[in-house]
């Protein structure tokens, strides 16, 4: 493989003029595609068209406790959805409370609830002067939009192999009481597809924060969406932490969303027993409760746990030849030329590519020009910034192969276009 790296300036010149043939070849077939952002396809979300015929007018509305679904009760959600959820994030069912169909304002919730009400007996969030938060990065651009909306100052905290560098969150935590929590995606991280190890999930059991209202938002959106025969296990944090007596520690948060309808799935949000009735309170001020309706079409169209997980293997038919699309073209096009480097995770919706140092906007910028749409450069950092400018994530679930394949082919021509003149403006 030739590694740009090594190439004199004459050499540079003379690919970037082949390159740019290559690109101008491209941009000139007029290309509409978009791999921006983590969405199911429409292939996926056709899976659960059979929930449409779970329920009709001659239904038996009731839920296991009794309660007539299409009239007002149970707050904390149906039975049968709490029971789903708690074996989806080992948590007990009596800790679990279903909402609607996003996860994300499940966690925007949380957020505003400690900001006014505070939790674990402390002021609330929002009479504490200047408070913090940690961001493991790469991470979740939404995550992040929620701490810039309430005003909450993030702290970048770098992503290793095994999770986020816990030597620092550990110190972090333990010397700032201002620092009130962190964000996490533990299991496929979004973007790189990290799974956190043991060791690191024990460490964060064991944290000693200086703050008694440090929270760890555990956001498991990749539970159960794994992409192969190898997929990767996660040790259970509230396990851990009540191993260490800090169950009050994590907030646990799911949803079906990736699982059977985005726009109309059922999230939920898992805590201890002390942080969940803070946030009961909250809810039963905010809602008489959420669509006990449409939880009782997705129990009854899974049967229970196993036949979710049984779903999800259609979801890995689908899933899996469009990620080894990505990563063959990757290997071929990109490996061993020193321009990028890129994960090969076992599950979750994205691959994360580094390309060289002040490339990543460069490379965004030329494939929008060229019609395809990516995520935009820095926003897998707080604020938008990357400190390097060279972290870029790709989602190849919504577009079909086909059309992944020429976006992926457009996407590599770029990368070493960049490179080429990043490389050329340093001689």
């Amino acid at each position: 493989m030739l590694d740009y790296l090594s190439l004199d300036k004459a050499q540079l010149r003379q690919k970037q003029r082949l390159l740019q043939k290559s690109y101008d070849d491209f941009k000139a077939k007029g290309l509409k595609l978009d791999m921006s952002r983590g969405k199911p396809g429409a292939d996926q979300t056709d899976l659960s068209g059979g929930m449409f015929d779970i329920l009709n007018k001659d239904s038996d509305f009731r839920c296991k406790s009794g309660v007539d679904c299409r009239n007002y009760g149970l707050l904390e959600g149906i039975p049968e959805m709490r029971e789903m959820f708690a074996q989806m994030l080992g948590v007990s069912a009596e800790n679990v409370f279903v909402g609607g169909n996003s996860s994300l304002n499940m966690m925007f919730d949380a957020i505003s609830c400690m900001m006014s009400q505070g939790i674990g007996g402390c002021e609330p969030w929002n009479r504490q002067g200047a408070i913090k938060f940690l961001c493991p990065v790469p991470g979740y651009d939404r995550h992040f939009g929620i701490t810039e909306f309430f005003g909450i100052e993030m702290i970048n905290v770098p992503m290793t192999d095994l999770g986020p560098d816990m030597n620092i969150v550990e110190e972090l935590a333990a010397s700032d009481d201002k620092i009130k929590g962190i964000w996490c995606v533990p299991k496929y991280s979004n973007p790189q597809g990290i799974t956190y190890s043991d060791e690191t999930v024990r460490r964060f059991a064991a944290l000693k924060p200086a703050a008694k209202d440090f929270r760890i938002m555990w956001d498991n959106a990749y539970a159960v969406h794994d992409l192969n025969d190898t997929p990767d296990h996660l040790l259970n944090l509230m396990d851990e932490c009540r191993k260490n007596g800090s169950e009050d520690l994590p907030i646990l948060f799911c949803s079906t969303s990736k699982i059977t309808f985005p726009g109309s799935g059922v999230a939920a949000m898992a805590a201890s027993e002390s942080n969940m009735a803070v946030f009961k309170r909250k809810y039963q001020y905010q809602t008489i409760g959420y669509d006990k309706l449409n939880q009782l079409k997705h129990v009854r169209y899974f049967g229970d746990y196993q036949g979710l997980l049984d779903h999800m293997q259609l979801h890995r038919a689908i899933l899996e030849p469009k990620f080894q699309t990505v990563l063959s073209i990757l290997d071929e096009e990109l490996l061993g030329r020193g321009v990028a480097a890129w994960t090969k995770p076992n599950g979750g919706y994205f691959v994360s590519v580094n390309v060289l140092s002040g490339c990543a906007s460069k490379v965004v910028a030329l494939c929008k020009e060229a019609g395809v749409a990516l995520t935009n450069a820095g926003a897998t950092y707080p604020y938008g910034k990357d400190p390097n400018d060279s972290n870029i994530r790709l989602a190849p679930t919504y577009p079909p192969v086909c059309e992944l394949e020429t976006a992926m082919q457009l996407f590599c021509i770029c990368v070493k276009l960049a490179a080429v003149e990043k490389l050329l403006e340093k001689m």
